[in-house]
């Protein structure tokens, strides 16, 4: 049988609430590219690299404070330490960041997406209810990775308001994610 991040669980998921604490940070990053859509591309730019570095430090820190308790940990520390260094490049070379921003932000969303998919299914495999929502949402995140993606020219203003409505939904995800995790905390107490 197949060892899944959740199917492992003898012992509680500690820190839960990292996840939750990224949704929020993720969803008022969204909001505020909402409401400051004509705000230069290079302040999103610097935004963006903040949150890709905040998002690895709290990702590696979830890896390691679970690394007894998660199979496969490893995983995770790796995901967190390729968006600490995506993070650090973006921050240093702000030019670049905004030439390649769509791209950079496509890719990344396509691998929030993935992992969104993932884990919907092992919730699924261990009854944590809702688990559809979080399959919805990583192809929702997946519909505006492809979407920036495959017109990364065209993007232009309209990458604002995508990336906007992606920071949200992938929000949205990681706080349905926090709230599965306390479940199976709860569960296996």
């Amino acid at each position: 049988m197949a060892t899944t991040v959740f199917s492992s669980a003898q012992s509680a998921v500690r820190n839960w609430w990292i996840s939750l604490l990224i949704g929020v940070l993720y969803i008022i990053a969204g909001v505020w590219v909402f409401q400051t859509p004509l705000t230069s591309y290079v302040s999103l730019s610097i935004v963006f690299s903040v949150f890709i570095f905040i998002s690895g430090i709290s990702q590696i820190l979830f890896s390691i404070s679970n690394k007894n308790d998660i199979n496969n940990w490893g995983w995770y520390l790796a995901g967190g330490i390729l968006d600490l260094i995506i993070g650090i490049l973006l921050i240093s070379h702000p030019l670049m960041t905004m030439a390649i921003l769509p791209f950079y932000v496509g890719f990344w969303l396509l691998f929030q997406g993935f992992m969104a998919i993932g884990l919907s299914f092992q919730f699924k495999a261990v009854d944590v209810p809702n688990w559809g929502w979080l399959l919805f949402l990583g192809f929702l995140t997946l519909v505006f990775a492809f979407l920036l993606l495959a017109n990364p020219v065209f993007a232009g203003l309209s990458i604002v308001y995508m990336t906007a409505m992606a920071f949200v939904s992938a929000g949205i995800f990681r706080i349905f994610l926090a709230f599965g995790l306390r479940r199976i905390k709860n569960d296996f107490s």
